[in-house]
């Protein structure tokens, strides 16, 4: 009989994928996935860490699963990802319940892990190396997401310094796949099945910046992944905004399947703000790159965060947000509140903002986008737009779900689909006929041949 393993993936997309590659670690030693932790032999959390959210997520899930363990002792319970790689031995003595702790450098030798612990009751943490792993496609992976669409990491690391952020003392600086390497993986994901292929990394513009001068960068590896895969929906996520350049952008403009969707993380806009957090796009560099954007992609969709209560904020900071958001009508934005963390350099900066301060901030920023969400939306009533089907609503069985060219997977809004036949992962057309604040409502009015959008 097969061994079984339960997963909880935490954190980002880019976690995902490391859960992924554990799942085809696990399945080659004869691991099989299942619904309950009740039914598991083994089970698998891979956390996110790098905020104090994300850290007390990550402690609660460990928690609640040390309650199977105490009725079957056998259960062997993993930890894996960014949360051991940060802490480490503190949290080996903090969960004496956990069999094994796995760090983001030792995801490969998870099965072997398992194998080699000695008894129930003892634990295991493995060294915490320097960050060195960079994902291949020699490695198994055992996709979790709907078969329609995938996610492709296509860097490790960042050699960015911002200074609010731990990524790169916990996953090191950056490392850039070779581009066959990742053909190879976008063809193998292709040949699933997959019609969207989300492009992930933590600066995808960085892409290649660590391979030399003459190395590829992303418009190069864009041009390959259009040439060697016939994959419609290619969208790219986290854009770091210095390095977005013409020709990335004019790629966007003349290719149909590379989606003229733009996820920049702007974290702020206040030229003092952006300094203090060691961001380079300051003195109308924002409002350049912008115009840029409206000049050669007029229809992209464009998505950004925004951090609230950074130290030393002001109010006058805030209505800097307020205006840019009024200005530019952007399509999607997610608004933070700012987390000290320990070892950061902002950690040490003077003018700390109160909890109640950042939350008044960001409410007041969400309510505002909300309403420019809701008009963008309304906006669309009435116009045929190109959908990726996939499936059943979460909401009520009644309907279908889907997201436009303008909608990433689990972050942005989605469409419901009210009338019309399509099965999962076709990409059809749909007249939107509804209008809500994130999400709209629509009825097919045609199915795409192959699963290739033609708008």
């Amino acid at each position: 009989m097969s061994k079984r393993v339960f997963v909880v993936s935490l954190g980002c997309p880019k976690n995902l994928v490391d859960t992924e590659v554990m799942l085809g670690i696990l399945g080659r030693s004869g691991y099989q996935t299942c619904a309950t932790p009740e039914e598991a032999q083994v089970i698998l959390v891979n956390t996110c860490g790098f905020i104090q959210s994300a850290v007390e997520e990550a402690i609660d899930e460990i928690l609640r699963l040390c309650s199977i363990k105490e009725e079957r002792p056998e259960v062997r319970l993993v930890v894996t990802g960014c949360l051991v790689q940060r802490y480490g031995a503190e949290l080996q003595h903090e969960l004496p319940e956990v069999d094994i702790f796995l760090g983001t450098e030792n995801i490969a030798d998870i099965a072997s892990s398992l194998q080699d612990l000695p008894s129930p009751g003892s634990s295991f943490l493995a060294e915490l190396s320097a960050p060195r792993f960079l994902m291949h496609s020699s490695l198994p992976r055992q996709v979790s997401t709907p078969l329609h669409r995938a996610y492709l990491k296509i860097t490790e690391g960042c050699s960015n310094a911002c200074s609010y952020c731990m990524i790169p003392s916990i996953r090191g600086r950056l490392r850039s796949r070779e581009v066959k390497d990742i053909i190879m993986e976008a063809q193998r994901l292709e040949s699933l099945g997959v019609k969207e292929l989300t492009l992930v990394g933590q600066d995808l513009t960085a892409y290649g910046l660590d391979l030399g001068r003459e190395g590829p960068r992303l418009p190069q590896l864009l041009s390959h992944l259009l040439a060697e895969t016939s994959i419609p929906w290619l969208r790219t996520l986290y854009l770091y905004p210095q390095r977005i350049s013409d020709l990335l952008l004019e790629m966007m403009s003349g290719n149909e399947r590379l989606l003229p969707y733009l996820d920049i993380p702007l974290q702020h806009v206040s030229p003092k703000i952006l300094r203090a957090m060691n961001r380079p796009s300051q003195g109308g560099e924002i409002e350049k790159l912008f115009a840029r954007i409206a000049r050669i992609i007029p229809e992209a969709a464009v998505r950004t965060t925004f951090i609230v209560g950074f130290p030393g904020e002001c109010e006058d900071d805030v209505l800097m947000l307020e205006e840019f958001l009024r200005n530019y009508r952007l399509n999607h934005v997610g608004i933070f509140t700012y987390s000290s963390e320990e070892g950061s350099m902002a950690a040490t900066l003077p003018d700390q903002c109160p909890e109640e301060l950042k939350e008044e901030r960001r409410q007041r920023l969400m309510e505002l986008q909300a309403g420019i969400s809701a008009l963008k939306n309304q906006q669309l009533v009435g116009t045929v737009q190109r959908v990726l089907v996939e499936g059943v609503s979460t909401e009520t069985e009644l309907l279908l779900e889907g997201r436009l060219r303008s909608q990433a997977p689990e972050v942005d809004g989605c469409v419901y689909i009210n009338d019309g036949v399509c099965a999962i992962g076709d990409i059809v057309s749909l007249r939107i006929t509804e209008a809500h604040v994130y999400d709209v409502v629509g009825e097919i009015v045609d199915v795409g041949k192959e699963g290739v959008s033609s708008d």
